[in-house]
């Protein structure tokens, strides 16, 4: 047991003041995978859209396993805080699961900023969301140029907006007569 505790502190750089650059390479390598572990404990959000309750587990995560990577504190130490954070975040995430007033203390809340093509301003000045902002999330995430065209946007937790479009009025595409029968082509959307 001796031996196999002395070759990691030797294969790690466990007790150098100054790990050489192949011990630093293999810290890499070892932490990574456990910080994938860790994640993987987690939930699935970290791969996806993130609120800031999640950006924030992920800056602190990144620092603690960081400093363990670099020997600026104690591996085990930085090992059971990451583990920590992790089981924080989830039981968290659980309790905003079933509390929606928590959740939305943690996560915050989505703001309506256009109903029926009409654009709220004042939640548009509270989200710190620009004309121009707007003018370039119509085009790009909403297809279209003009807020008219939209019947709800919201401004959802994960600070992306979401856009839902009005549908389109019924429009005649084509008239003509066969067999003297007048036939009428519609587009509904």
């Amino acid at each position: 047991m001796q031996a196999l505790s002395n070759g990691f502190d030797s294969l790690l750089g466990l007790n150098a003041d100054s790990p050489s650059i192949g011990q630093l390479g293999v810290r890499c390598l070892a932490f990574y995978a456990v910080a994938v572990a860790m994640v993987r404990l987690g939930d699935k959000r970290f791969l996806g859209k993130h609120t800031a309750f999640d950006v924030i587990l992920a800056v602190i995560l990144g620092s603690v396993v960081s400093r363990a990577i670099t020997n600026n504190a104690s591996i085990l130490g930085m090992l059971a805080a990451g583990f920590m954070l992790v089981a924080l975040h989830l039981v968290i995430s659980k309790a905003a699961f079933h509390s929606d007033r928590f959740g939305t203390l943690v996560k915050g809340r989505a703001r309506m900023l256009i109903r029926d093509g009409d654009v709220d301003w004042e939640a548009m000045k509270k989200s710190s969301i620009t004309r121009q902002d707007l003018a370039g999330l119509l085009r790009t995430e909403a297809g279209t140029r003009d807020a008219a065209e939209i019947e709800l946007a919201h401004l959802e937790r994960s600070g992306d907006v979401s856009f839902i479009k009005k549908p389109a009025d019924p429009r005649v595409v084509d008239i003509k007569i066969e067999n003297g029968v007048q036939i009428v082509s519609v587009r509904l959307g």
